[in-house]
């Protein structure tokens, strides 16, 4: 197996953007496990869940923007943490005009 290389985030070269049915917000509040609260772009704040695959190698913490996928029944009240920017990520998209809040 071996050990997995660790990628600095000067080194993290693409950029990921929203895709269809995704969305994109401000983590506003932990709240333990692996739940937190988040404002979205579209206006709704949703209780999201962290991916079990993201839970073990990210690290989320307050004021960080993340791309949110509804669910498909509790639109407006939930949904899943799919990616975590960095803070570079989220300047290039705030200069970009891709996110507003």
């Amino acid at each position: 197996m071996g050990k997995k290389k660790v990628l600095s985030e000067g080194a993290i070269g693409e950029l990921v953007y929203p895709g269809q049915g995704e969305v994109l917000g401000v983590v506003i509040k932990l709240l333990g496990f692996d739940r937190i609260l988040v404002k979205c772009q579209d206006g709704a704040e949703r209780l999201c869940r962290i991916r079990g695959k993201m839970k073990r190698r990210v690290w989320i913490r307050e004021g960080d923007i993340v791309i949110v996928a509804p669910w498909e029944f509790q639109t407006k009240e939930r949904g899943d943490v799919v990616w975590r920017y960095t803070h570079s990520q989220a300047d290039t998209l705030r200069r970009k005009g891709i996110l507003t809040l």
